[in-house]
């Protein structure tokens, strides 16, 4: 067989040459989506809204999420599909599909990464939320990225986690000194007067400056509506409760359906929207329960979920980063029930996001989940001020300022213009 294939080489001759390189601007947006969907649906949204601002721009997501083909990109946009890994309930992780083990799995994620990055040859790659990726998984691309002049950025949420576990975290991975030392520019999708996710961490004054602040990143209805035929509930004001993925909202859902079966005094409908990562047996004692509330409804999935926010009279979520742009975005009355483990992210954006009086919040992090509790929570919702009636300046503004700084990084002309940084000083 090896000299057929040697053979077979002499025959087909010289290899033609590369060809070059062609169009416009190239962005490479790496999504860590070991878990959920919240890191997918963040580089969808950048990478849509760069090439509606940019038509000559291409972008590629490199994505393990298996369900990324469910999704509507714009057009320029596309994405690599690399092997899925999932997280076991004791936080330990795995292959999600192949029968190899982590380290292989990771190994070939790996090279799969930098191959792509070799192949396509990006003017800036947007490595999301780990500075090193999954196990390290980013660190040869950007390497060889970083030798060949592509700009780096390190695109992260508002929210990491409680400073006394982000850390040790960030120590034992080497992110800290990963973020040092390879990247040019540090978008947070926030705003400084909400939370700081890597004050913790005092950075060296250099790197400090490379922080921009953009807001956080307005999302829209698709440009055509989903096909999900939606419940005859949605025909009237309903409360939409998500979970996101829904492989960690059961608790949610749970406590939402109790206080339906324990107060038949709430009048206004629910809407449960399971999400794709619901544990099948959960789902299916959720739906028996939820078929006996004449006042409550359930859909699997929708990936268009914009279209189902944007109908719903109110809100009810654990306040994952998405979902919160979309509450805000969407101007919609919402009640945050925050996971609090195994990080507090949800709970420390939900603080703060009531505090400024831009949502609700109920958690079970001191007081016990009584369906009392909840049916009370979902009764109010209804007087409970919008988000647009706090005024805070720059709050939806991350998409603008992303693609304002992205043109600072590939334009020549403009590669001198300052971050946007809110009022660091």
């Amino acid at each position: 067989m090896a000299d057929l294939v040697m053979d077979l080489s002499q025959d087909a001759g010289p290899l033609p040459a590369k060809p070059e390189r062609s169009g416009g601007t190239r962005v490479l947006i790496y999504s860590h989506d070991t878990f959920g969907l919240g890191h997918l649906r963040r580089s969808r949204a950048l990478a849509n809204a760069i090439v509606e601002d940019r038509p000559d721009t291409s972008v590629v997501i490199i994505s393990g999420s298996p369900i990324i083909g469910n999704f509507e990109f714009g057009s320029g946009v596309d994405y690599i599909r690399i092997p899925g890994v999932t997280k076991l309930p004791d936080g330990d992780y795995r292959s999600l599909n192949l029968n190899v083990n982590l380290d292989e799995a990771v190994g070939l994620r790996q090279a799969l990464i930098l191959q792509a990055a070799k192949a396509f040859k990006p003017d800036v790659f947007i490595v999301d939320k780990e500075p090193t990726g999954f196990r390290g998984e980013v660190v040869p691309a950007l390497e060889y990225l970083k030798a060949a002049g592509c700009r780096l950025v390190l695109g992260i949420r508002d929210v990491m986690d409680e400073p006394a576990l982000l850390v040790p975290e960030w120590e034992r991975k080497g992110a800290k000194e990963a973020l040092i030392r390879y990247y040019d520019e540090i978008w947070v999708y926030g705003l400084k007067d909400v939370y700081q996710p890597l004050k913790a961490l005092n950075l060296p004054a250099d790197v400090d400056k490379r922080i921009t602040y953009t807001g956080y990143l307005r999302r829209d209805v698709p440009p055509t509506p989903s096909l999900t035929r939606y419940p005859k509930i949605t025909k009237q004001p309903f409360i939409l409760v998500t979970t996101g993925g829904g492989g960690d909202g059961d608790h949610l859902i749970d406590w939402v359906i109790s206080a339906y079966e324990a107060d038949a005094g709430l009048e206004q409908p629910a809407l449960i929207l399971f999400g794709p990562f619901i544990d099948r047996d959960k789902r299916g004692s959720f739906v028996e329960r939820i078929a006996k509330q004449p006042k409550l409804d359930v859909m699997s999935f929708d990936n268009k979920i914009e279209w189902l926010m944007k109908k719903a009279d109110a809100i009810v979520a654990m306040g994952g980063y998405n979902t919160f742009c979309e509450a805000l975005s969407f101007d919609k009355r919402t009640l945050i029930v925050p996971r609090t483990k195994p990080r507090l992210e949800q709970y420390i954006r939900a603080v703060e996001a009531e505090r400024l009086g831009l949502v609700r919040m109920l958690s079970d992090y001191e007081e016990p989940p009584t369906p009392e509790r909840m049916a009370d929570a979902l009764r109010s919702l209804s007087a409970q001020p919008r988000p647009s009636e706090v005024t805070i300046p720059g709050l939806l503004d991350g998409l603008d300022r992303v693609k304002e700084r992205l043109k600072a990084l590939t334009d020549p002309e403009a590669s001198s213009a300052p971050a946007y940084r809110q009022a660091a000083e």
